[in-house]
Formats: C-alpha cells, sequence, structure tokens
C-alpha cells in the first residue's frame, strides 16, 4: 500500500463500476476521493480540510464492518506524518491491530522504523530495497531511485526516523516536497537542513535556507 495507493481495493472496485456491471455504492466513491483530500490536504498544510475528509473517508470504510479497510485509511494517514517527520505512534492502526493482516502489521513496522527483513518481503514493492538493506548507504541509494513522490518521502521520512538519512536524503527530500507543492513536509525538511548547517557552523547556508522557510510561510524579513 503506498502512499497514494493505499487503498488498490476501492479502486479496483471503482472499476468495476464500468461497463456492464453494477454502479459502485455510494461508500466507494465517498472513500476514495476523502482519501485522497485528506492525503493532499494534510502535504499542504490544511489541517481543518484534512480532518474533516480524513474523518468522512473512515466513516464510509467503516460502514462496511471490515477493520482492514479502516486500518489502510489508517496507515495512510500516519504515512503522511512520516513524510513531514511527523514521528508518533500511530494510535488510529493500534487500536485496530489485532485485525491487521500481515502486509498492514509490516507497514505499520516500517513506518516506525523497526522493520524486520520479514517485514520487507511483505511491503510494496518500491520500498522493499530500503528495508531490506544491509547498510545505511545501500538504504539511502534505494530510496533516492523510488520515482513515485509520495512514497519517496515516506521513505525518506523513515530513514530519518531510523537515524540512517544521509545529505542526499535530505536534498531530495527537499527537492520532492517543493516541486509537488507540499508546504508542511517542506518546512520540516528544510529545517532540518537549517539544523545540520547550523552544526556544521555554515552560519551563510543556514541563512539561506531560513530564507527558504520564510519565504513559503509567507514570514517577512
Amino acid at each position: 500500500m503506498t502512499i497514494n495507493r493505499s487503498l488498490l481495493v476501492l479502486a479496483a472496485a471503482l472499476l468495476a463500476g464500468c461497463g456492464n456491471t453494477p454502479p459502485a455504492p455510494d461508500w466507494q466513491l465517498t472513500a476514495q476521493s476523502s482519501v485522497e483530500r485528506f492525503t493532499n490536504a494534510y502535504l499542504t498544510g490544511n489541517s481543518r480540510v484534512e480532518d474533516a475528509d480524513f474523518k468522512r473517508a473512515r466513516d464510509a470504510l467503516a460502514s462496511t464492518g471490515q477493520a482492514s479497510m479502516v486500518l489502510r485509511a489508517e496507515l495512510t494517514r500516519c504515512a503522511t506524518r512520516v513524510a513531514a517527520l511527523v514521528f508518533e505512534n500511530c494510535a488510529g492502526f493500534e487500536q485496530l491491530a489485532q485485525d491487521a493482516s500481515p502486509a498492514d502489521r509490516a507497514y505499520a513496522a516500517y513506518l516506525a522504523g523497526r522493520a524486520t527483513s520479514a517485514d520487507a518481503a511483505l511491503l510494496p514493492e518500491q520500498h522493499r530495497a530500503a528495508a531490506s538493506a544491509t547498510s545505511d548507504t545501500a538504504a539511502a541509494a534505494a530510496v533516492q531511485a523510488i520515482t513515485d513522490p509520495l512514497s519517496k518521502l515516506v521513505a525518506s521520512g523513515v530513514l530519518m526516523r531510523a537515524g540512517k538519512a544521509t545529505p542526499q536524503t535530505l536534498s531530495d527530500a527537499v527537492d520532492v516536497a517543493s516541486t509537488q507543492g507540499w508546504r508542511r513536509p517542506l518546512m520540516a525538511w528544510l529545517g532540518v537542513q537549517v539544523m545540520r548547517a547550523q552544526q556544521a557552523g555554515d552560519t551563510a547556508e543556514a541563512q539561506r535556507l531560513q530564507r527558504r522557510i520564510d519565504l513559503a510561510t509567507g514570514k517577512k524579513s
């Protein structure tokens, strides 16, 4: 379940609504659109919209009585936090964890930065190489090779959480967030770069990065 394909089951169901088959039920349409909206809202920094659309998606999924559906929405929400370097317990997942599949448990462990080699085999394909890497360098290279923007940010966040992020990891994450216009992760990753520049005594670089943060937040010099 990549971050932008976490409800693959729903997408398949939506496709089944085409042609001669009956139209998809309302809960599927509501859940699919709401997941997309709450994900984008969080990344662009609109917490109010994110909260409303997450509740709408969760309610639609819960109407099926299938924990697996709700779990994937919860994991998607937690993954957006990791992409923005907000490292906290995935409380919504934990409340339903007893009904989670092995793949869902593996993804939750991955987001927490503690995936095992066994977990790696159950992850979405684009995350397997990073999760199974035997060195920090190999893990960073695997993340660098990910092409999907949000998956790349999530994988970069996992590296950061595990203390394996390289300067290139940070640079790539900033570039992805900037290109996509995702203000929340952009601020987070630029903030890490500022801190590292300050620690290295590079005042000029720290000031340059801070100017980027100020520009993106609308702060006047």
